[in-house]
């Protein structure tokens, strides 16, 4: 399962599989919406998820939508 997270050889972005992007994106997606929820009462684990987040989507959710959108180019040029 870490081999498809993996970086891609070709972009910074994108993941080896589509899958393992979806799955980085998921966990990225759940841990803002933890990050949002939980800040009134426990606003420092709010800063470690948001955190956390941004390094599964390697950057902002823009850079992790043109990752996956290089992972699907990369996965149709197979």
């Amino acid at each position: 399962m870490i081999g498809m997270m993996r970086k891609s050889a070709n972009s910074a972005f994108a993941s080896r599989t589509v899958a393992g992007h979806l799955i980085r994106g998921a966990m990225a997606f759940a841990l803002l919406y933890a990050a949002v929820s939980q800040q009134h009462t426990h606003p420092l684990w709010a800063l470690l998820a948001g955190g956390l987040a941004l390094v599964a989507m390697r950057g902002c959710p823009v850079c992790w939508t043109i990752g996956l959108v290089e992972a699907l180019v990369q996965r149709w040029r197979r």
